[in-house]
């Protein structure tokens, strides 16, 4: 019997890109928020399952460490990141088992707009400023007037 020879392959210089469903974007002001590295793993990975109308997943923490080489703790610690640069909205869900039981589900994700997420970081890094513009006007008015240093 004789063996096919294979046919190499041939370079064809340009490469058809995967269709769309297959790619997510990530907006460019999510880097303004200044999250950690760890947290725009996880952002990414919530881009990656979400529902493109209703901006909402609800994969587990086990799933998402185990798809990002993260723990449980770790991914739970990036989730709460998030939440408080206000990038993503989460609420418990409840699962019914057959039996009628209820059992506690997997967190459900929703992504907010990234224009919540810059506003809140903007009056936050506002308000931070006047509070240190506010130390440094005392600190200079008690330096001048030592009666007033306590």
């Amino acid at each position: 019997m004789r063996t096919r020879r294979r046919k190499k392959p041939v370079f064809l210089g340009y490469q058809v890109p995967p269709p769309l469903y297959h790619q997510f974007t990530m907006p460019n002001e999510l880097f303004w928020v200044k999250p950690s590295a760890g947290a725009v793993a996880v952002y990414s990975y919530l881009r990656m399952c979400e529902d493109r109308k209703t901006y909402q997943c609800h994969p587990s923490y086990s799933t998402i460490g185990k798809d990002l080489g993260m723990s449980k703790g770790t991914v739970a610690k990036y989730v709460r990141e998030l939440e408080d640069k206000k990038l993503i909205y989460t609420e418990p869900t409840e699962v019914r088992l057959a039996d009628g039981r209820r059992h506690n589900g997997n967190l459900l994700f929703t992504i907010r707009p990234i224009e919540d997420a810059v506003n809140y970081y903007n009056a936050t890094e506002a308000e931070k400023s006047a509070r240190d513009e506010l130390q440094r006007t005392v600190a200079e008015y008690r330096s001048k007037d030592p009666k007033t240093a306590v």
